[in-house]
C-alpha cells in the first residue's frame, strides 16, 4: 500500500454514507443475473453454512439459501441490510443478515463451510485486514469465492473516470486491484492450500438509453451519487459526459437501449486444513 491514509474511522464512516446513499436496491435488480449465476457455480447442498460478505441486498445470500444453504449476510450499509431482510421476509426465508465491517468480522473462527463475496469485499480500504477475515472465518477445507471487477474492463475503467473527477482518499488502494490475479495470490496466500482465479464475462442490460443509465447511477449508485454531490456545476457536468462517452465506447445495443459486457475475476480459495 502506498500513499498516506488518512484515520481509518473517517474512511470507513465515508464508505458507510457512500453505500447508503442513493439505493443501491435499484442497481442491485439489474445485477442479480450476476449472482445467480455465481451461486449456481458453487454447487451447494442442503445445511451448507454460508456466510455473504459486503452482502448488499441479499443477491448472493437469497439464491443461496433458496438452495438450501443455512445463510449469513454481514454488510457495512444499515439500509441495505434492512432491505436485504425485507427481501428474505418475503420469500419465507430464514437468513441472518447483520450490520457488520468486513475487516473485522464479528463471528467466530472456522464458522463457515463456505465465504463468498461478490463486488463487495473488494471495497474494503484495508484489503489485507478483510482477506484474514475471509480466511479466518472459513472452516479447514471450506470454500472462499469471490467476484472482483478486474482493473483494464468495464467497471475498473469506469472506477478511473469517478475517481479522477472525485479523487478517493489517499492511500487507499484500488478496489479493483481484487481483480488482478497476481494480487489477489498475494493477498491470499496465508492459509489458503489451493486457488485457482479466472474472467467471467457478464452483461449489464438496460432497457433505456446511455444518457438514462448514467443518470440512474448518478441517482441510485452511492459512490457516484456521492461523487456528484462533491462537484460544482461544471464539475458534474464533465463527469457526466465522461461517463456517458464510457457507457457509449462500449454499448453494444442499436435500438435505443444500453447493453454493455464487463468481466469480473472469478477467485475460489481452499482454506488449509492445517
Amino acid at each position: 500500500m502506498t500513499g498516506t491514509m488518512p484515520d481509518i474511522q473517517t474512511i470507513k464512516d465515508g464508505m458507510r454514507k457512500t453505500w447508503m446513499a442513493g439505493d443501491f436496491g435499484e442497481v442491485a435488480k439489474f445485477i442479480q443475473h450476476h449472482a445467480d449465476d455465481f451461486i449456481a457455480n458453487r454447487h451447494i447442498t442442503p445445511g451448507l453454512r454460508l456466510l455473504d460478505v459486503a452482502c448488499g441486498t441479499g443477491n448472493l445470500a437469497i439464491p443461496a439459501a433458496r438452495a438450501g444453504a443455512s445463510v449469513t449476510g454481514i454488510d457495512i450499509a444499515d439500509n441495505l441490510i434492512e432491505q436485504a431482510r425485507s427481501r428474505a421476509r418475503a420469500e419465507g426465508l430464514d437468513i441472518r443478515f447483520e450490520v457488520g465491517d468486513a475487516e473485522n468480522l464479528a463471528l467466530p473462527d472456522a464458522s463457515f463451510d463456505a465465504v463468498v463475496s461478490m463486488y463487495g469485499a473488494m471495497f474494503a480500504p484495508r484489503p489485507e485486514y478483510a482477506a484474514a477475515e475471509l480466511v479466518r472465518v472459513c472452516r479447514p477445507g471450506g470454500t472462499i469465492a469471490m467476484a472482483n471487477w478486474m482493473p483494464e474492463t468495464f467497471i475498473g475503467e469506469m472506477f478511473k473516470v469517478v475517481g479522477r473527477h472525485a479523487p478517493p482518499p489517499e492511500g487507499v488502494p484500488s478496489p479493483a486491484l481484487w481483480g488482478d490475479p497476481a494480487t489477489v495470490r498475494e493477498r491470499l496466500r496465508e492459509g489458503i492450500t489451493e486457488l485457482r482465479t479466472s474472467p467471467v464475462t457478464v452483461i449489464f442490460e438496460y432497457p433505456f438509453s446511455v444518457p438514462e443509465v448514467v443518470e440512474f447511477h448518478r441517482q441510485f449508485f452511492g459512490p457516484i451519487e456521492r461523487a456528484w454531490a462533491r462537484l460544482e456545476d461544471d464539475g458534474r457536468e464533465a463527469l457526466r459526459q465522461d461517463l456517458e462517452a464510457h457507457w457509449s465506447r462500449h454499448n453494444e445495443a442499436t435500438d435505443g437501449s444500453t447493453r454493455v459486457e464487463a468481466q469480473y475475476l472469478e477467485v475460489v480459495a481452499t482454506r488449509a486444513t492445517s
